[in-house]
């Protein structure tokens, strides 16, 4: 994963350059997070793996199925992914940039993932906590997996906090062996 991240950053570093030359982060934010969605589904990914479909097919291709949803500076970055045989990297550079613009606004994307849904006073009170610890405004993002038993886990790039029953538990099955 590692290694994405270092072949993608280039990439991400570029974008958001581009993106704060011309104002537009937002739009960019949206046509990396689109580019990443089209290349997430199975059948676009084994087109673009295959070496019998041209680079120039493929790319009139992904033209057609982006359509509308991209403006020319997408395109033109989607353009620049095929050439340099960079496709696979869509989701890593979308994430990267993301990262970038959330430094930039000074803000944090905070992934909570919670046994159980929360309810808005505990959101309140989760967000003033890590914003106070993190020293940005926190934009959470939810998600509940009951298989986490109790408790929250809790990811601010690379920081992360385990109040899970079941990470709780597996902490003492590893001290236990």
């Amino acid at each position: 994963m590692s290694e994405l991240a270092t072949l993608a950053r280039p990439y991400a570093e570029a974008a958001f350059k581009r993106a704060k030359e011309i104002g537009a982060t937002a739009q960019w934010s949206d046509n990396l997070a689109f580019l990443s969605a089209v290349l997430s589904d199975s059948n676009i990914a084994l087109a673009a793996d295959n070496p019998k479909i041209a680079k120039e097919s493929f790319l009139n291709l992904m033209l057609d199925i982006c359509g509308e949803h991209l403006d020319q500076e997408g395109k033109n970055f989607l353009k620049l992914l095929i050439h340099n045989n960079r496709l696979k990297l869509a989701a890593q550079i979308a994430k990267i940039y993301e990262q970038f613009r959330a430094d930039d606004e000074g803000y944090s994307e905070v992934q909570v993932i919670s046994a159980y849904p929360l309810t808005e006073d505990e959101q309140g009170n989760l967000v003033s906590r890590l914003e106070r610890w993190l020293n940005k405004q926190v934009r959470l993002d939810i998600w509940n997996d009951r298989s986490l038993i109790g408790g929250v886990l809790i990811r601010a790039g690379d920081k992360v906090i385990d109040g899970t029953v079941k990470g709780q538990l597996l902490h003492m099955q590893k001290a236990l062996q």
